[in-house]
């Protein structure tokens, strides 16, 4: 990637361009790549901000979603951001559900992609197999309509998050506390615009759970990507673009 990771006072992340903010918020095993071509679209036109978000160095007792939203309270408040529009996929989408609901006045739209909240058909709570390079392979390509979106190089970088001991216990403990925190009985009291951006093939979070979102969310708007899985901004950048520029502009961002 071509973007510059800064550090400062504990918090990695990746800040390009000028103009209002969008805040990008990672998957689970989600990293900085995901969002290469979303950064690159709108960098130009927008303040693009990618923070890492923690997964992996939290206490296994704080580690869940809960504490992600208070993290990304955190770097916000640091950062003085106002008036954010908040991008999230899968786990992201579901920490930016959280702290859409605590801090409703620092956003002022959600993008949402395969985001857990309500549903999600993730790992079961365990890796069987995960000495077995073949079982890794199977549930990274899980993830994507096409699986040659699944690199030899994704495929490892999830092996190796898989069997290193430390990682692989908050990686069950966030997955965990994803699953437990439904926001079935909250999304209503989200008043703000939405936009599902949603893979028509998704397996994770499927169809069914982009409608729930859209039945439930006051003011929202779904839209499908064709022979597209559960990371929409990785499988179609070019297609999620389109219809995020779309959203963008309707709400005069």
């Amino acid at each position: 990637m071509g973007f510059v990771l800064k550090e400062e006072r504990g918090f990695s992340y990746i800040d390009e361009g000028e103009g209002e903010v969008l805040l990008l918020l990672h998957g689970l095993m989600g990293g900085l790549s995901n969002w290469e071509e979303v950064i690159e679209a709108f960098k130009d036109k927008y303040r693009v901000i990618l923070p890492m978000l923690p997964v992996y160095d939290l206490p296994v007792i704080t580690t869940g979603v809960k504490t992600l939203s208070k993290y990304v309270h955190k770097f916000i408040k640091y950062k003085k951001l106002e008036n954010v529009i908040l991008l999230g996929n899968s786990l992201g989408g579901h920490v930016g559900l959280i702290y859409a609901l605590a801090h409703p006045e620092k956003l002022r739209a959600l993008v949402l992609s395969g985001s857990s909240g309500l549903y999600e058909n993730a790992f079961g709570g365990s890796f069987p197999r995960r000495e077995s390079m073949e079982f890794v392979k199977e549930k990274v390509e899980y993830t994507f309509y096409d699986p040659k979106i699944a690199t030899p190089e994704l495929i490892d970088e999830v092996y190796k998050l898989v069997n290193d001991r430390h990682s692989v216990i908050r990686l069950l403990a966030m997955a965990k506390s994803a699953i437990r925190h439904n926001m079935k009985k909250d999304l209503h009291k989200i008043h703000m615009p939405v936009a599902l951006i949603w893979g028509k093939n998704d397996k994770i979070t499927p169809p069914e759970v982009a409608e729930e979102f859209h039945q439930l969310l006051p003011d929202s708007e779904l839209h499908w990507i064709d022979k597209c899985g559960h990371a929409a901004m990785m499988e179609h950048p070019q297609e999620f673009n389109r219809l995020l520029k779309g959203f963008l502009q309707k709400i005069g961002a």
